[in-house]
Protein backbone atom coordinates (compact mmCIF):
# COMPACT_ATOMS: atom_id res chain seq x y z
CA UNK A 1 0.00 0.00 0.00
CA UNK A 2 1.31 3.45 -0.94
CA UNK A 3 2.06 5.74 2.00
CA UNK A 4 1.65 9.48 1.41
CA UNK A 5 2.80 12.46 3.44
CA UNK A 6 0.56 15.51 2.88
CA UNK A 7 1.85 18.73 4.39
CA UNK A 8 -0.79 21.38 4.98
CA UNK A 9 -3.17 18.44 5.00
CA UNK A 10 -5.86 20.21 7.04
CA UNK A 11 -6.00 23.08 4.55
CA UNK A 12 -8.25 23.43 1.53
CA UNK A 13 -6.36 21.53 -1.17
CA UNK A 14 -4.50 19.23 1.24
CA UNK A 15 -7.65 17.98 2.96
CA UNK A 16 -9.42 17.29 -0.33
CA UNK A 17 -6.34 15.47 -1.61
CA UNK A 18 -6.16 13.37 1.55
CA UNK A 19 -9.79 12.31 1.08
CA UNK A 20 -9.06 11.38 -2.52
CA UNK A 21 -6.03 9.28 -1.58
CA UNK A 22 -7.93 7.47 1.18
CA UNK A 23 -10.65 6.60 -1.36
CA UNK A 24 -7.88 5.17 -3.55
CA UNK A 25 -7.00 2.84 -0.63
CA UNK A 26 -3.72 4.56 0.17
CA UNK A 27 -2.29 5.58 3.54
CA UNK A 28 -2.06 9.28 4.42
CA UNK A 29 0.04 11.00 7.06
CA UNK A 30 -1.29 14.53 7.38
CA UNK A 31 0.96 17.25 8.81
CA UNK A 32 -0.43 20.67 9.69
CA UNK A 33 0.30 23.22 12.40
CA UNK A 34 -3.32 24.50 12.08
CA UNK A 35 -2.22 28.11 11.61
CA UNK A 36 -4.55 28.31 8.61
CA UNK A 37 -5.75 24.71 8.31
CA UNK A 38 -8.84 23.47 10.12
CA UNK A 39 -9.48 20.15 11.85
CA UNK A 40 -13.07 20.27 10.64
CA UNK A 41 -11.74 19.68 7.13
CA UNK A 42 -10.39 16.25 8.11
CA UNK A 43 -12.68 15.15 10.95
CA UNK A 44 -14.25 12.42 8.79
CA UNK A 45 -10.79 11.10 7.90
CA UNK A 46 -9.78 10.72 11.54
CA UNK A 47 -12.01 7.63 11.67
CA UNK A 48 -10.00 5.89 8.95
CA UNK A 49 -7.31 3.37 9.90
CA UNK A 50 -5.30 4.58 6.90
CA UNK A 51 -5.18 8.20 8.07
CA UNK A 52 -2.91 9.77 10.69
CA UNK A 53 -2.90 13.43 11.72
CA UNK A 54 0.26 14.97 13.17
CA UNK A 55 0.19 18.53 14.45
CA UNK A 56 3.59 19.81 13.43
CA UNK A 57 5.29 22.95 12.12
CA UNK A 58 7.43 22.07 9.09
CA UNK A 59 9.94 24.76 10.05
CA UNK A 60 11.09 22.05 12.46
CA UNK A 61 12.57 18.90 10.98
CA UNK A 62 10.55 15.71 11.10
CA UNK A 63 11.00 12.25 9.67
CA UNK A 64 8.56 9.81 8.09
CA UNK A 65 9.39 6.97 5.76
CA UNK A 66 6.91 7.51 2.95
CA UNK A 67 6.55 6.73 -0.74
CA UNK A 68 5.18 10.10 -1.78
CA UNK A 69 5.29 13.64 -0.43
CA UNK A 70 2.63 16.18 -1.39
CA UNK A 71 3.89 19.54 -0.15
CA UNK A 72 1.09 22.08 0.36
CA UNK A 73 2.05 23.68 3.69
CA UNK A 74 2.05 27.46 3.29
CA UNK A 75 -0.45 30.28 3.86
CA UNK A 76 -2.12 30.68 0.45
CA UNK A 77 -4.38 33.71 0.82
CA UNK A 78 -2.99 37.27 0.60
CA UNK A 79 -4.80 38.10 3.83
CA UNK A 80 -2.86 35.41 5.69
CA UNK A 81 0.59 35.69 4.14
CA UNK A 82 0.67 39.50 4.19
CA UNK A 83 0.00 39.39 7.93
CA UNK A 84 2.89 36.92 8.38
CA UNK A 85 5.43 37.75 5.68
CA UNK A 86 8.53 36.51 7.52
CA UNK A 87 6.90 33.23 8.49
CA UNK A 88 5.69 32.77 4.91
CA UNK A 89 9.16 33.25 3.46
CA UNK A 90 10.61 30.81 6.01
CA UNK A 91 7.94 28.19 5.29
CA UNK A 92 8.64 28.36 1.57
CA UNK A 93 12.37 27.86 1.93
CA UNK A 94 13.07 26.10 5.23
CA UNK A 95 9.84 24.08 5.22
CA UNK A 96 10.44 22.92 1.65
CA UNK A 97 14.07 22.12 2.48
CA UNK A 98 12.97 19.93 5.40
CA UNK A 99 10.52 18.02 3.19
CA UNK A 100 13.11 17.58 0.44
CA UNK A 101 15.48 16.07 2.99
CA UNK A 102 12.88 13.38 3.71
CA UNK A 103 12.52 12.75 -0.02
CA UNK A 104 16.30 12.45 -0.37
CA UNK A 105 16.65 10.02 2.53
CA UNK A 106 13.85 7.68 1.45
CA UNK A 107 13.78 8.32 -2.34
CA UNK A 108 10.20 9.55 -2.00
CA UNK A 109 8.40 10.99 -5.01
CA UNK A 110 7.83 14.68 -4.33
CA UNK A 111 5.17 17.11 -5.57
CA UNK A 112 5.54 20.79 -4.72
CA UNK A 113 2.47 23.02 -4.88
CA UNK A 114 3.66 26.20 -6.52
CA UNK A 115 1.34 29.00 -7.53
CA UNK A 116 0.23 31.26 -10.35
CA UNK A 117 1.49 34.04 -8.07
CA UNK A 118 5.03 33.38 -9.34
CA UNK A 119 4.00 35.03 -12.63
CA UNK A 120 3.28 38.32 -10.86
CA UNK A 121 1.38 40.78 -13.06
CA UNK A 122 1.84 38.82 -16.29
CA UNK A 123 2.84 40.23 -19.66
CA UNK A 124 1.54 37.20 -21.56
CA UNK A 125 -2.03 35.94 -21.64
CA UNK A 126 -2.66 33.09 -21.51
CA UNK A 127 0.35 32.46 -19.28
CA UNK A 128 2.68 29.66 -20.35
CA UNK A 129 5.24 27.94 -18.13
CA UNK A 130 8.09 29.77 -19.88
CA UNK A 131 6.38 33.17 -19.88
CA UNK A 132 8.45 36.17 -18.85
CA UNK A 133 8.04 36.74 -15.11
CA UNK A 134 7.67 40.27 -13.78
CA UNK A 135 7.86 40.56 -10.01
CA UNK A 136 8.82 43.26 -7.52
CA UNK A 137 10.79 42.16 -4.47
CA UNK A 138 9.41 45.11 -2.47
CA UNK A 139 5.75 44.16 -3.01
CA UNK A 140 3.62 43.13 -0.03
CA UNK A 141 2.86 39.97 -2.03
CA UNK A 142 6.53 39.08 -2.56
CA UNK A 143 6.93 36.95 0.57
CA UNK A 144 4.61 34.47 -1.13
CA UNK A 145 5.40 34.89 -4.84
CA UNK A 146 9.17 35.09 -4.42
CA UNK A 147 8.95 32.42 -1.72
CA UNK A 148 7.32 30.04 -4.16
CA UNK A 149 9.96 30.87 -6.78
CA UNK A 150 12.90 30.10 -4.49
CA UNK A 151 11.14 26.92 -3.34
CA UNK A 152 10.81 25.84 -6.97
CA UNK A 153 14.51 26.54 -7.49
CA UNK A 154 15.33 24.48 -4.41
CA UNK A 155 13.23 21.60 -5.76
CA UNK A 156 14.98 21.60 -9.13
CA UNK A 157 18.42 21.83 -7.50
CA UNK A 158 17.58 18.76 -5.40
CA UNK A 159 16.30 17.05 -8.53
CA UNK A 160 19.60 17.65 -10.36
CA UNK A 161 21.96 17.06 -7.44
CA UNK A 162 20.31 13.98 -5.92
CA UNK A 163 18.38 12.62 -8.90
CA UNK A 164 15.06 12.90 -7.07
CA UNK A 165 11.66 12.42 -8.71
CA UNK A 166 10.23 15.91 -8.21
CA UNK A 167 7.10 17.51 -9.68
CA UNK A 168 6.18 21.21 -9.59
CA UNK A 169 2.51 22.15 -10.01
CA UNK A 170 1.75 25.83 -10.63
CA UNK A 171 -1.78 26.09 -9.30
CA UNK A 172 -4.17 28.84 -10.38
CA UNK A 173 -7.25 29.93 -8.41
CA UNK A 174 -9.04 26.85 -7.09
CA UNK A 175 -12.33 26.56 -5.24
CA UNK A 176 -14.69 23.94 -3.83
CA UNK A 177 -15.62 22.24 -0.54
CA UNK A 178 -13.40 23.13 2.46
CA UNK A 179 -12.44 26.48 0.95
CA UNK A 180 -12.11 28.99 3.78
CA UNK A 181 -14.87 31.60 3.93
CA UNK A 182 -12.80 34.01 6.00
CA UNK A 183 -9.30 34.14 4.49
CA UNK A 184 -10.09 36.90 2.00
CA UNK A 185 -10.03 34.96 -1.26
CA UNK A 186 -12.76 36.05 -3.60
CA UNK A 187 -15.10 33.04 -3.92
CA UNK A 188 -15.00 32.29 -0.20
CA UNK A 189 -15.58 35.96 0.62
CA UNK A 190 -18.53 36.21 -1.77
CA UNK A 191 -20.17 33.06 -0.39
CA UNK A 192 -19.58 34.17 3.20
CA UNK A 193 -21.22 37.52 2.44
CA UNK A 194 -24.24 35.77 0.95
CA UNK A 195 -24.58 33.41 3.92
CA UNK A 196 -24.27 36.35 6.35
CA UNK A 197 -26.58 38.54 4.23
CA UNK A 198 -23.94 41.23 3.67
CA UNK A 199 -23.05 43.17 0.51
CA UNK A 200 -20.32 41.56 -1.59
CA UNK A 201 -17.04 43.49 -1.42
CA UNK A 202 -15.16 44.23 -4.64
CA UNK A 203 -11.68 45.76 -4.52
CA UNK A 204 -10.97 48.06 -7.47
CA UNK A 205 -13.32 48.26 -10.42
CA UNK A 206 -14.05 44.52 -10.53
CA UNK A 207 -12.79 44.16 -14.10
CA UNK A 208 -9.69 42.22 -13.05
CA UNK A 209 -9.90 38.59 -14.15
CA UNK A 210 -9.13 35.20 -12.66
CA UNK A 211 -9.48 31.63 -13.86
CA UNK A 212 -11.39 29.46 -11.38
CA UNK A 213 -10.72 25.70 -11.33
CA UNK A 214 -12.89 23.27 -9.36
CA UNK A 215 -11.02 21.23 -6.75
CA UNK A 216 -11.89 17.80 -8.20
CA UNK A 217 -10.42 18.80 -11.56
CA UNK A 218 -7.24 20.04 -9.88
CA UNK A 219 -6.84 16.83 -7.86
CA UNK A 220 -7.14 14.73 -11.00
CA UNK A 221 -4.35 16.77 -12.56
CA UNK A 222 -2.09 16.56 -9.51
CA UNK A 223 -2.44 12.78 -9.33
CA UNK A 224 -1.70 12.45 -13.05
CA UNK A 225 1.40 14.60 -12.55
CA UNK A 226 2.59 12.53 -9.59
CA UNK A 227 2.19 9.36 -11.65
CA UNK A 228 4.00 10.83 -14.68
CA UNK A 229 7.67 11.04 -15.63
CA UNK A 230 7.47 14.76 -16.40
CA UNK A 231 10.16 16.84 -14.67
CA UNK A 232 9.34 20.51 -15.34
CA UNK A 233 6.82 22.97 -13.89
CA UNK A 234 3.27 22.66 -15.19
CA UNK A 235 0.20 24.91 -14.97
CA UNK A 236 -3.12 23.73 -13.54
CA UNK A 237 -6.12 26.00 -13.94
CA UNK A 238 -9.30 26.65 -15.88
CA UNK A 239 -8.49 28.03 -19.36
CA UNK A 240 -11.17 30.70 -19.30
CA UNK A 241 -11.06 33.98 -17.43
CA UNK A 242 -13.89 35.54 -15.48
CA UNK A 243 -14.00 39.09 -14.14
CA UNK A 244 -14.81 39.65 -10.50
CA UNK A 245 -18.01 41.44 -11.55
CA UNK A 246 -18.83 38.48 -13.79
CA UNK A 247 -18.32 36.10 -10.88
CA UNK A 248 -20.86 38.07 -8.84
CA UNK A 249 -23.40 37.86 -11.66
CA UNK A 250 -22.99 34.08 -11.93
CA UNK A 251 -23.54 33.72 -8.19
CA UNK A 252 -26.62 35.96 -8.41
CA UNK A 253 -28.12 33.51 -10.93
CA UNK A 254 -27.36 30.55 -8.67
CA UNK A 255 -28.91 32.05 -5.53
CA UNK A 256 -31.76 33.58 -7.57
CA UNK A 257 -31.65 37.03 -6.02
CA UNK A 258 -30.16 40.44 -6.68
CA UNK A 259 -27.01 41.00 -4.64
CA UNK A 260 -25.64 44.24 -3.24
CA UNK A 261 -22.02 45.30 -3.77
CA UNK A 262 -19.56 47.46 -1.88
CA UNK A 263 -16.56 48.83 -3.78
CA UNK A 264 -13.27 49.51 -2.01
CA UNK A 265 -9.84 50.74 -3.08
CA UNK A 266 -7.88 48.25 -5.20
CA UNK A 267 -5.43 46.08 -3.33
CA UNK A 268 -1.74 46.86 -3.76
CA UNK A 269 -0.11 44.98 -6.67
CA UNK A 270 -3.27 42.98 -7.35
CA UNK A 271 -2.78 41.29 -10.76
CA UNK A 272 -5.26 42.40 -13.43
CA UNK A 273 -5.12 39.25 -15.55
CA UNK A 274 -4.65 35.65 -14.45
CA UNK A 275 -5.30 33.18 -17.29
CA UNK A 276 -3.30 29.95 -17.61
CA UNK A 277 -2.25 28.11 -20.70
CA UNK A 278 -2.90 24.42 -20.00
CA UNK A 279 -1.51 23.25 -23.33
CA UNK A 280 1.38 21.47 -21.61
CA UNK A 281 -0.86 19.71 -19.07
CA UNK A 282 -3.09 18.55 -21.90
CA UNK A 283 -0.22 17.33 -24.07
CA UNK A 284 1.84 15.66 -21.33
CA UNK A 285 -0.89 14.40 -19.00
CA UNK A 286 -4.02 14.40 -21.12
CA UNK A 287 -5.55 16.73 -18.52
CA UNK A 288 -8.11 19.45 -18.86
CA UNK A 289 -10.78 20.58 -16.39
CA UNK A 290 -14.31 19.29 -16.87
CA UNK A 291 -16.35 21.29 -14.33
CA UNK A 292 -17.43 24.74 -15.53
CA UNK A 293 -17.78 27.64 -13.13
CA UNK A 294 -21.58 27.46 -12.89
CA UNK A 295 -21.59 23.79 -11.89
CA UNK A 296 -18.60 24.12 -9.59
CA UNK A 297 -20.06 27.09 -7.75
CA UNK A 298 -23.34 25.26 -7.36
CA UNK A 299 -21.59 22.27 -5.76
CA UNK A 300 -19.50 24.57 -3.56
CA UNK A 301 -22.55 26.49 -2.35
CA UNK A 302 -24.34 23.23 -1.54
CA UNK A 303 -21.34 22.00 0.48
CA UNK A 304 -21.16 25.19 2.55
CA UNK A 305 -24.91 25.23 3.13
CA UNK A 306 -24.74 21.64 4.38
CA UNK A 307 -21.86 22.50 6.73
CA UNK A 308 -23.80 25.41 8.22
Amino acid sequence: MITNLVTGGAGFIGSNLAKKLIKLNQKVICIDNLSSGNLNNIKELLKSKNFVFVKHDILNSVEFKVDRIWHFACPASPHNYQNKPLETAKINFIGTLNMLEIAKKYSSKFLFSSSSEIYGDPIDSPIEEDSIIRLKTQSIRSCYSEGKRIAETLCFDYQRKFNLDIKVARIFNTYGPNLSLTDGRIIGSFLDSIIENRPLTIFGNGKQTRSFCYIEDLLEGLILLMESDYKGPINFGFPKQTSIIGLGLIIEQLVKKKLQYTYKEAKEDDPQIRLPSIKLANEILGWKPKVDLNMGLKQTLISFTNRI
